[in-house]
């Protein structure tokens, strides 16, 4: 297991398009927007290279306040983008998720690098950054699941006491299922990742282990944080309609 990753060469990587490319085919073929899927592909080229010229940029900075304010972004952004399911006006409840991701992602995000990883410096930018885009995305799903689906229970006439049962058991599905695969039907990206490089796989299976854990944490906390903070706005919001 000493080998280091390869490079993919530009001409070689133009491979992987070629089943994209199909898919598109089919798209366009049977008229269901393939230029929904175009514009897709570009925004996944277009991203990837800026978030790699930004993540060079950041590592070679070697700066705490720009982990932090990228940080920041991260949470502002995930907070705007988990309540894109919900009914209720964004700025009622932006604060509110805000909090809850700040708290359920951020307390988890502490614990991993400080306490399981130690690391050294404490911002280590090439550790720190890329496991908060993992807690603070797995926060933001799981937020946008738990709403919309509490937003439906309450539609039905339940109450929230119940609604909100469901609504979290809704949010952790997606890492429950994972919990269950992982290791049998899918190599994470983190495990997967590091077995390229060159890492042992049992050392591999402890950073999975480790990711798994702050990810399940991530969704239930965040989700718990999300659904108590805002009992008053559906509430309120479910109370408009049925007086209108």
């Amino acid at each position: 297991m000493k080998e280091s990753i390869q490079t993919i060469p530009i001409t070689n990587l133009l491979l992987a398009f070629i089943p994209v490319l199909v898919v598109i085919a089919i798209v366009w073929k049977w008229r269901i927007g393939h230029k929904n899927s175009l514009y897709a592909v570009f925004r996944m080229l277009l991203q990837l290279m800026l978030v790699g010229y930004l993540l060079t940029f950041i590592f070679n900075e070697d700066s705490s306040w720009v982990v932090l304010s990228v940080l920041t972004v991260m949470l502002l952004s995930a907070s705007w983008i988990a309540l894109r399911t919900i009914n209720i006006p964004r700025k009622e409840l932006y604060l509110k998720c805000f909090g809850a991701i700040s708290l359920g992602g951020g307390l988890i995000l502490i614990l991993i690098t400080q306490g399981v990883l130690r690391l050294d410096p404490w911002y280590l930018p090439s550790y720190t950054i890329p496991l908060a885009g993992m807690i603070f995305a797995n926060a933001m799903n799981s937020i946008s699941l738990a709403g919309e689906r509490l937003q439906a229970e309450l539609d039905r006439g339940e109450l929230y006491s119940k609604a909100k049962i469901v609504a979290l058991q809704a949010a952790l599905i997606p890492i429950t299922n994972s919990l269950f695969a992982v290791g049998l039907v899918s190599l994470p990206g983190m495990m997967t990742g590091q077995i390229l490089s060159g890492v042992s796989p049992f050392i591999a299976a402890r950073y999975q282990i480790m990711v798994m854990c702050m990810m399940f944490g991530s969704a239930g906390i965040s989700s718990v944080l999300f659904l108590i903070f805002t009992k008053n706005n559906f509430d309120k919001s479910i109370g408009e309609l049925s007086t209108s």
